[in-house]
């Protein structure tokens, strides 16, 4: 059955470039979020739990790192 329905540029700009990510269709991510809306699937949680603090420092408030070093931490 065809639809139409009106998606927000901004939010069908999102769409498509996780389409894309995921390596499928608008069509195909759309139909699998109705699919998952209609069989009350939960949302996908974090891989991966994180504890805090993310950084440990002997002086909290003190640590002076770059964005790289931080990514590096948080991405190994």
């Amino acid at each position: 059955m065809r639809t139409t329905v009106d998606i927000p540029n901004p939010v069908y700009r999102q769409l498509k470039a996780k389409a894309a990510l995921q390596g499928c269709s608008v069509k195909e991510l759309i139909l699998r979020g109705v699919k998952a809306e209609l069989n009350g699937t939960p949302e996908k949680k974090s891989a991966y739990r994180v504890s805090l603090p993310l950084i440990k420092s002997k002086r909290p408030g003190s640590l002076k790192l770059t964005n790289r070093q931080i990514n590096e931490l948080l991405f190994p």
